[in-house]
């Protein structure tokens, strides 16, 4: 297939609005229905009033993407950063949640801070800086903790006060057999729907985005059951099998937002800046909120029928400046988030005016429509979150790092177990102390961790020789990447892997997006010296490591291909 041509690809600006606002206001608005429900149901998971993440959605759509760096990825509160924002709701809250909440409000604003400073000086590239196994270890934690605490709103029950992860994990058994049933049929009817929808080959129907589904199904479900006045019932009380114990339901289990949303605005409290907490508050939301959005536009690159490049850097000040302003008014964090920007392509988008129509549609909503919200249960929002969390953390994941070699799966694990065992921070840190150490222990020298050795030079005017020499690995191929981003366009580039004792996984992937890339844009790229290599699994882009008989072998004094 070959590339969309210059005069093929959608214009940018009031050109492209003109051009593709058509399709662009579709897209905005099917991804709106997608991204009402998620927005409620994160903020609510994070410690946050619901109409937080309303307002991340809304200054994600119609700010950020009038100055961010990519073309159809839509901005707002991901599930990945439930986890860090709750637990600075509740470190810094010491039990106050509205004072956690505006404490996390000013822990936002900082790392929105770091967020503008990293893009300015070009600090997009780090994201290279984390190996693939420990990332997706990080997201399949965070999706098991997201699981484990929406599972009791799921069905209706609260785990003890101050219970710790694995408490809350073991209190599930005990939240299933006391479960308020009329909630756990709403929550389970939303799973029920998600997992069907999954599933479904009828284009048709697929069009039909499954959260809203979920949505209408739970307050068709909660309009049943009365769920606006507070009342007890007995559930089947003529069932012989049944424990005939009364339940109660009631607006509690409604989401709660007021109805006027200038009243949702609240301000940060600066007033912990100098604590410890407050600081792996920020520390954390920086982090982990500027690697997803990073690796979500990369995602949503390779998804775009146009081939184009996101700029990443501006996109990373973008989305630091729509974090500082949803900071400052009581919103949640925002990144580039990868669920709703592949809904987003798959409707059709062309510009980022999709994302634009996205927030100006939930503004209206919220303005127009606020009592419509308060009728969604909290139950059919957490089953959203439970699927989601499923998702991050499901056995195709193993699977899939598996694939790739047994020591990625060790580090994917050793990451999940220790982020559930510690935070999030640590646990990352020690799966890349992990892979170090593996890396260490299969020869690469201690100058080699973060220096690479590599030599790029014209073989002749029509191609280019990439000699790499040691170890290339996660930790020190950024000046590789940046170089090879430098190459003039249409060249055949060799690379020469001879003198290469070690290609990580990390490596092999950049090698095998780099090919693509540069291969599309009408270049070619070759490889001399792979045979030398063993490979740690039948994944093409498993670990490589010198065959035994080869390590004293020289650079050959060739450039076959």
């Amino acid at each position: 297939m070959s590339e969309p041509s210059l005069s093929e690809l959608p214009k940018s600006g009031l050109a492209g609005l003109k051009e593709n606002w058509r399709s662009d206001l579709l897209s905005g608005f099917l991804v709106f229905l997608i991204a009402l429900p998620l927005c409620l149901g994160i903020s609510m998971a994070s410690g946050f009033p619901p109409s937080a993440g309303i307002i991340t959605a809304i200054i994600g759509g119609m700010l950020v993407s009038r100055i961010n760096g990519s073309f159809i990825t839509i901005n707002g509160p991901a599930a990945g950063l439930i986890v860090v924002v709750l637990s600075a709701v509740q470190e810094l809250g010491e039990g106050d949640a509205m004072a956690g909440y505006r404490y996390a409000l000013a822990a936002i604003v900082v790392a929105s801070v770091i967020q503008i400073l990293m893009g300015v000086f070009k600090a997009g590239r780090l994201s290279s800086f984390f190996p693939a196994s420990v990332v997706h270890g990080m997201l399949a934690a965070i999706g098991i903790i997201i699981m484990a605490k929406q599972i009791h709103v799921m069905l209706g029950t609260t785990p003890e006060k101050g219970s710790s992860l694995f408490s809350t994990i073991a209190q599930i058994p005990h939240s299933l057999l006391n479960l308020n049933h009329e909630i756990a049929i709403i929550g389970f009817t939303g799973l029920a729907i998600l997992i069907i929808w999954s599933i479904l080959k009828n284009p048709t129907l697929k069009m039909i985005p499954a959260p809203l589904i979920v949505v209408l199904a739970g307050m068709g479900l909660a309009r049943y059951f009365d769920l606006e006045h507070e009342h007890m019932y007995l559930f089947l009380p003529d069932a012989h099998f049944l424990p005939h114990h009364e339940e109660t339901v009631g607006p509690k289990f409604l989401v709660a937002i007021s109805e006027n949303f200038m009243s949702s605005f609240y301000f940060p409290d600066f007033s912990k800046f100098a604590t410890v907490e407050f600081w792996e508050a920020v520390v954390s939301i920086s982090l982990v909120g500027s690697l997803e959005s990073l690796l979500s536009a990369m995602a949503v690159d390779k998804l775009d029928p146009y081939k184009r490049h996101s700029n990443l850097d501006r996109d990373l000040t973008a989305v630091g400046a729509g974090n500082l302003v949803a900071g400052l008014i009581g919103g949640l964090p925002m990144i580039a988030e990868i669920v709703r920007s592949s809904a987003n392509v798959n409707n059709g988008a062309k510009t980022q005016w999709a994302n634009f129509f996205h927030g100006s549609f939930m503004l209206l909503f919220v303005v127009l429509f606020p009592r419509l919200i308060h009728s969604i249960p909290l139950a059919a929002l957490a089953a959203l979150l439970v699927y989601t969390g499923f998702r991050l953390a499901s056995p195709k994941e193993f699977a899939k790092v598996m694939g790739v070699g047994k020591e990625q799966l060790f580090m994917f694990v050793v990451t999940i177990i220790g982020v559930l065992a510690t935070d999030l921070l640590i646990g990352v840190a020690i799966g890349i102390v992990t892979k170090f150490t593996i890396h260490m222990l299969r020869g690469v020298r201690l100058n080699n961790l973060f220096k690479i050795h590599f030599v790029i030079e014209p073989k002749d005017a029509d191609s280019v020789v990439v000699s790499i020499v040691g170890a290339a690995i996660f930790s020190n191929f950024m000046s590789l990447k940046t170089a090879l981003a430098n190459l003039e366009n249409g060249k055949t580039v060799i690379f020469q892997l001879n003198n290469a004792y070690l290609l990580d996984h990390t490596v092999m992937e950049f090698i095998h997006d780099f090919q693509h890339n540069y291969e599309g844009q009408g270049g070619q790229c070759k490889f001399i010296g792979m045979e030398y290599h063993d490979t740690f699994s039948e994944h093409p882009l498993a670990v490589r490591r010198m065959k035994r008989n080869n390590m004293s072998r020289r650079k050959s004094d060739h450039y076959g291909v």
